[in-house]
């Protein structure tokens, strides 16, 4: 018997005052799985995580996490649920006044009434599950980049969420790195049963971890697909951005007059 979705999206628009964000978008999340969400910067990616978050509100149709529309639900009710969600954002973002232990243990002393010796058991699994036990009591500024990623991981996961929003997690980390954070997104996101959305530029390495895949250009899905869907696809638009080349759907060269006219009026 097929089990409900974590996450509905129907029909969701949202504009800066006449400026058009998202037009239409319709996505469906299923538990315990890893979504990519692919497109061009400024094509809507971030927003629509704001609105999964509830922090905007659209201006047409809805989004819904385990079967509640985000944007009717009262103040402590959002809250309620946002403690049910996890968020690497770009950079880890990491507080930079706190150590490593610390950022890791701040959602527990601020969401739950646990002991602080509880706690501390807890942060060090949290650790040891992304490599990172060792580094408990060190500075942020002591990490380097794919250190700092993994441990905003522990600290993303510190609550067990339900669902687990990344924000280009990949983003300005070596090969090593980037293939390591890849992998732990992937098995933690199987060890808790949790639901991934992954915002990323990084086609290769989301491919090889997301279960199903949504592009989106202009604030619409222009197409979406499992990973070996996306691959194989022959719509234009995709190919370009899966094989990384200049021109396509998404041009080289800004709009702008004729080029030779151009030269001559500057004659």
């Amino acid at each position: 018997m097929p089990t409900t979705p974590l996450v509905e999206i129907r029909d969701l628009n949202f504009a800066y005052e006449q400026r058009a964000i998202l037009q239409g978008i319709n996505m469906t999340f299923n538990r315990g799985k890893s979504i990519a969400i692919m497109g061009s910067s400024g094509c809507g990616k971030t927003t629509l995580l704001r609105h999964i978050g509830g922090v905007l509100k659209p201006t047409k149709g809805y989004v819904k996490v385990d079967g509640k529309i985000m944007h009717e639900l009262g103040q402590d009710e959002l809250y309620e649920m946002r403690r049910k969600m996890g968020m690497l954002f770009q950079f880890g973002a990491l507080f930079t006044d706190m150590t490593v232990f610390d950022n890791v243990a701040f959602q527990m002393r601020e969401h739950t009434d646990l002991p602080e010796d509880l706690i501390h058991d807890l942060v060090l699994m949290k650790l040891h599950a992304v490599g990172l036990r060792g580094t408990h009591n060190l500075m942020p500024s002591e990490l380097s980049g794919g250190m700092a990623r993994r441990v905003a991981l522990a600290r993303t996961v510190a609550l067990d969420p339900m669902l687990i929003m990344y924000d280009e997690p990949f983003a300005g980390l070596d090969p090593i790195s980037l293939t390591v954070v890849g992998d732990l997104i992937r098995r933690l996101n199987d060890a808790l049963g949790a639901t991934s959305v992954i915002v990323t530029h990084d086609v290769q390495e989301s491919l090889k971890i997301v279960d199903y895949v949504y592009f989106m250009a202009g604030g619409v899905i222009v197409a979406e697909g499992t990973p070996a869907e996306i691959r194989a696809s022959d719509k234009a638009f995709v190919h370009q951005f899966v094989h990384g080349e200049m021109d396509g759907p998404v041009p080289f060269h800004y709009p702008g007059g004729d080029y030779r006219q151009d030269l001559n009026l500057r004659a």
